[in-house]
């Protein structure tokens, strides 16, 4: 017989973290515990407040709701679940691992036998053009040849001569930029934006306006001097034709899928299948989950054979995390099977 539990943990940012949306501190992860009468199973239900769609006053008690009923079996819980994706991937995530051999080898692959390694983005964040020059300097010196950099928080102008400088030492076959506006430009100055942006010779921008706006999202993406990647779009897109309906729509250039917000492996695999039929190109990223919830995305990941750079450089933001075999080098995510977890809660 499964039994079921959950504990709620707060992530502690080794410092502050910018994003058009403000300065994150700290960041809330809950984690599933499944147990039968050998093994147990571990999950994390990385919700992010003011961005998840179950960001809700009901949260916990759903949760609560799922342990007790944990006797339905992982199928019926999903779908009783359609309106919470991160508890989704939680328990998806949970019930993997009660039936693995070892509780975080979620997807076995070469990547978990430390065979291979995943290629990432280095991750930008918003704050002064010191800090931010700071850490682009830091990114390249540690080997990344991707880097993506949150924009839409400070001066336009200023993040415009950070992409310039960057492009000043190094062209875009030695750097691949990627800028993520989490949705600040309005819809009247985007094109206009997009037009100085593509200036940089840039990969793509997520998000360029709020969600919502298909029309315009639509017209962007068909005029855009500067290939799109829909981000915050998909989040709240239960329903398989809706989500064929969305893409067919607005045709994006690029999808950016975050498993705990878009429900989890099941969730992810359905736009994956419906992107690949419109050659519309995909990756994955992750949503500040701790090592838990990071592990997992990256395995799930590496099954996926996406060459490009993926989103999972996360895991040393926080103070807290749990000691894992996730390590990053030289812009490269590895598995290091010499190194052990260290899950306390």
């Amino acid at each position: 017989m499964i039994t079921a539990s959950y504990q709620k943990y707060i992530l502690n940012f080794k410092q502050p973290s910018g994003t058009s949306r403000g300065i994150l501190k700290t960041k809330e992860t809950w984690f599933i515990i499944l147990k039968d009468e050998t093994k147990q199973g571990i999950g994390e239900c990385g919700i992010f407040r003011g961005l998840s769609v179950d960001d809700r006053p009901d949260y916990e008690a759903k949760l609560e709701w799922t342990c007790q009923n944990i006797h339905l079996g992982l199928d019926v819980l999903l779908n009783e679940l359609a309106a919470f994706p991160s508890i989704q991937f939680g328990f998806e995530t949970a019930f993997k691992s009660l039936l693995s051999k070892d509780k975080f080898e979620i997807f076995p692959s070469e990547f978990t036998k430390s065979n291979d390694s995943i290629s990432i983005n280095g991750l930008i964040w918003m704050g002064s053009e010191a800090f931010m020059k700071q850490q682009i300097k830091e990114k390249i010196d540690a080997g990344f040849t991707c880097i993506k950099m949150k924009i839409g928080a400070i001066d336009f102008q200023t993040e415009t001569n950070l992409l310039k400088s960057i492009r000043k030492e190094f062209t875009s076959k030695d750097i691949e930029l990627r800028v993520d506006a989490n949705g600040a430009f309005s819809y009247s100055e985007a094109m206009e934006k997009l037009k100085k942006l593509s200036e940089f010779d840039l990969h793509s921008i997520e998000q360029p306006i709020k969600q919502g706006q298909i029309e315009n999202m639509a017209l962007l993406c068909e005029h855009t001097p500067l290939p799109i990647a829909l981000d915050e779009e998909l989040i709240g897109i239960f329903d398989v034709t809706q989500k064929e309906t969305l893409l067919q729509t607005i045709k994006p250039q690029y999808i950016i899928l975050k498993p705990s917000l878009v429900g989890g492996f099941k969730g992810s695999n359905e736009w994956i299948n419906i992107a690949d039929k419109k050659d519309i190109v995909w990756w994955i990223t992750s949503a500040l989950e701790s090592n838990v919830g990071l592990n997992a995305i990256a395995q799930y990941t590496y099954v996926k054979h996406n060459d490009m750079p993926q989103g999972l450089g996360t895991g040393g933001l926080f103070t807290n995390n749990f000691d894992s075999p996730l390590v990053v080098k030289n812009g490269k995510l590895h598995y290091d099977n010499s190194k052990k977890w260290t899950f306390n809660l």
